[in-house]
């Protein structure tokens, strides 16, 4: 083998002490929670929180001030001797996210997890804030580490976090969901485990820097890539290994709900985009980033027609999650150079990153809102919720909102995205892409349409309400759908301002109107009930055009409990190491 390329020695950067701090706000909040127990936990939550917040600001300004990557060498000691903690603009996008989010949930939470007066101690709220922080601590170090050890450390840390978040309630069905999670996840990091110890046996290193300068295209680095991706696949929930996702999220509490669909899994997606635009950039193909744009397609339209299938507004939120992830994956076909060969840093990631924050936000404000109208009325029947926006008008325009911002309306940063990825097909010449981009909006419109038509439907009594929710969870509910479906508005410095349409505009709202339109036939033709019947209509009823489309359907609910099952799954792990190390190899051969 010949001499390996070597870089420089790094040196800790002026502002590199914020990272420690990134670090040890959130574990000293774990370790204060779990010594000053009882309802001291939430308090410390809600100190921790915004202080964090304030934290990932100073750190962005320091990176837009300085313009080069935030360093920490841990102990003084340089890769490959030493860890390293970085922190480049994406590192700063996702902590100022995350931590917006979390803010979000804890208020959210504050009613639902408080301790009882009458009692020093209560189980579930205890536990709720201890991991709330342990879950932020761990995406912290998935987002600053600087090497792919560390990067594993810590997320298992947010897996062995998320988890327990599942099953809070101690019910059996949240335990087996939690445990299903826990098992699958744990296959994902022996699959990334095995691919990480085939780099340092080839290389010599971990550290990302290090191997960006090292790697080769070689069988070795095909079959860890291979691996490692797939690994990190199954802890994404990406399709078709999305078999704890559903559970896990039905029994869940909302404010868990929220955490781990708008957080949790987009810690393992940064992991794919670090390997895939970091670590080998040139070793990763056309053929392979095809193929997993496909799979966020497949995603895209199982899981929307799925989510129309559904009786309970929770498990629709759920598998719109899954839908969603879909889009996440798009960019990766879009990013890549044909003539470099290589993947680029560009629109399509930056639209890409666009779209994670857009999902998260809104994802988060929508699991809230469910979670809710669940606590106001008892239950989250999808045919029983006439009345309910009367009822509870700011947790359905929270709903409402969220939707809005997930089907791409202007100025969301899903619409943003989907500018830049459009811009980036276009010249590609990915012309299929654009199809999905926009195509994928009708899928949205359908389950979102689907929830407001039954929220919306007149009741002649009036709505009874079991508990009355608390108007500071209605509000963050809110706040957080409102700042997806206005991100764009936000990112205009980033990104230029022509990008941005009028929303009032006659093509803008044509194309709301088409998209709208779209999703109501969908939801008309796919939903177990009558849009807008009563609840008595079924799925039995209307024209043969009507059965049709329930077939349709029924074929997609059927395959997807299929998909799910633990032998189909573990099978597909398998086939998608094989299947994605196959088209490394060829596509360089060719």
């Amino acid at each position: 083998m010949s001499a390996l390329p070597t870089l420089a020695p790094e040196a800790t950067t002026a502002g590199g002490y914020l990272l420690v701090l990134m670090l040890v706000l959130p574990l000293v909040g774990v370790f204060a929670a779990l010594t000053l127990g009882g309802r001291n936990a939430r308090r410390v939550a809600m100190l921790a929180i915004p202080a964090g917040l304030a934290l990932a600001v100073v750190i962005g300004v320091e990176l837009v001030q300085s313009d080069r990557t935030l360093v920490y060498l841990l102990g003084g000691w340089a890769p490959p001797l030493g860890i390293a903690l970085r922190a480049d603009g994406l590192s700063a996008v996702m902590l100022l996210t995350t931590t917006v989010v979390l803010l979000g949930v804890a208020l959210f939470a504050r009613e639902e997890f408080n301790t009882p007066e009458n009692v020093p101690e209560a189980r579930a709220p205890f536990m709720f804030w201890t991991l709330l922080l342990a879950v932020w601590g761990a995406l912290n170090a998935v987002f600053l580490a600087g090497d792919l050890f560390t990067l594993y450390v810590a997320l298992e840390l947010l897996t062995f976090a998320g988890v327990p978040l599942v099953s809070l309630e101690g019910r059996p069905e949240t335990l087996q969901a939690a445990l299903r999670y826990l098992l699958f996840a744990l296959f994902g990091s022996v699959l990334y485990m095995l691919g990480a110890v085939l780099l340092y046996g080839a290389y010599g290193t971990l550290d990302i820097a290090l191997l960006a300068e090292r790697v080769r295209p070689e069988a070795v680095s095909f079959v860890a890539a291979a691996l490692m991706t797939t690994g990190l696949l199954a802890k994404t929930a990406l399709f078709p290994f999305h078999l704890w996702l559903p559970p896990a999220h039905a029994g869940a509490p909302a404010a868990a709900s929220a955490v781990l669909s708008a957080l949790v899994v987009k810690g393992s997606w940064f992991l794919v985009v670090r390997l895939w635009f970091d670590v080998m950039p040139g070793v990763v193909t056309l053929s392979a980033a095809q193929l997993l744009g496909a799979l966020g397609t497949a995603a895209i339209v199982v899981g929307s027609i799925v989510a129309l299938r559904q009786e309970r507004l929770k498990l629709l939120v759920a598998y719109s999650t899954m839908a969603q992830i879909g889009y996440l994956f798009l960019m990766f076909p879009l990013a890549f150079d044909s003539a470099g060969g290589a993947l680029v840093h560009g629109a399509a990631l930056t639209g890409g990153f666009l779209q994670v924050i857009s999902h998260a936000t809104a994802k988060a404000g929508m699991f809230m809102a469910a979670g809710l109208i669940y606590a106001a009325l008892g239950h989250d029947r999808i045919a029983d919720l006439a009345g309910v926006a009367r009822a509870m008008p700011v947790t359905v325009l929270a709903i409402a909102l969220a939707g809005l911002a997930l089907m791409g309306v202007v100025p969301s940063g899903a619409y943003l995205a989907k500018k830049l990825m459009l811009d980036a097909a276009d010249g590609s010449g990915q012309w299929w892409w654009t199809i999905v981009l926009q195509g994928g909006a009708v899928f949205t419109a359908g389950y979102v349409v689907l929830v407001l038509a039954s929220v919306l439907r007149g009741r002649s009594e009036p709505m009874p309400l079991v508990k009355r929710v608390s108007r500071l969870s209605e509000i963050a509910a809110l706040v957080l759908s409102t700042s997806s479906l206005l991100l764009a508005l936000a990112a205009l410095g980033p990104v230029p301002g022509e990008l941005i349409a009028n929303p009032l505009a006659p093509k803008e709202l044509g194309t709301l109107l088409a998209v709208v339109l779209g999703g109501a036939l969908l939801a008309l033709g796919l939903s177990r009930r009558s849009l807008f019947g009563s609840g008595a209509d079924t799925e039995a009823n209307g024209g043969s055009l009507r059965r049709s489309a329930v077939a349709v359907g029924k074929a997609f609910e059927l395959a997807d409990q299929l998909i799910r099952r633990w032998q189909f799954a573990s099978i597909s792990l398998l086939v998608m190491v094989a299947l994605m190390g196959g088209l490394l190899v060829s596509s360089v051969s060719t």
